[in-house]
């Protein structure tokens, strides 16, 4: 586990930008077949607890840059039905996304990053807080509920804007990503838990 120290203000911006580049690459150096034990031991750590069998309405995302892949999940909440929802980013140079259904009928774009998204349908989008289950990627997190990003914001900013109580709010990692403790700004809105593919971190209780 990394242990970063304690940043002043003043450094803090580039504390996490180091950080963040020693994790993805990290995250990236696991191998193919990694990726999918990984993902794997992720959908045995979930599948069977309450948070998910009880979700009707739950958002995923689709990983990239060897974020940890939650497919199989994704799978098993479309055949217990439940309703999936995939973040969808603003046109630029916003910097907030939506939570759109996926179903048979989606239509399919890549976003800026090169990240396939649902083309933008405002009748199949849903405010946060009407969700049961949000889970999120990232790029490290610790004890505390603390999640490094890529460092677009999107989450935080859609997370902060929401004005009415969250749903439990998940983070999804490979268990090389944790650290002691991150350097944390202001907005960053915490984790009630993180699943790895090795166990479950519950930060807060709500």
């Amino acid at each position: 586990m990394i242990s970063p120290s304690i940043s002043t203000p003043s450094c803090l911006a580039s504390e996490r930008k180091a950080l963040r580049r020693m994790l993805r690459q990290r995250r990236r150096a696991l191998s193919a077949a990694q990726q999918k034990q990984s993902a794997y031991g992720l959908y045995r750590q979930l599948v069977q607890h309450s948070w998910f069998r009880r979700a009707r309405r739950v958002a995923l995302y689709l990983a990239s840059d060897g974020e940890i892949d939650p497919h199989y999940l994704l799978e098993e909440a479309q055949r217990r039905k439940k309703h999936v929802y995939l973040p969808v980013l603003s046109c630029w140079p916003q910097r907030h996304m939506a939570f759109q259904r996926i179903h048979a009928k989606t239509r399919w774009q890549r976003n800026r990053f090169g990240i396939p998204e649902p083309v933008a349908d405002r009748e199949q989008q849903r405010a946060l807080w009407t969700l049961d289950l949000v889970c999120l990627p990232l790029v490290g997190f610790d004890a505390n509920g603390g999640r490094l990003g890529m460092g677009g914001g999107f989450y935080d900013r859609s997370l902060a804007a929401c004005n009415l109580p969250l749903p439990p709010l998940l983070g999804l990692a490979h268990s090389c990503q944790q650290v002691d403790q991150l350097p944390l700004e202001p907005w960053d809105v915490p984790l009630d838990a993180v699943v790895t593919e090795q166990g479950w971190h519950v930060c807060h209780q709500r």
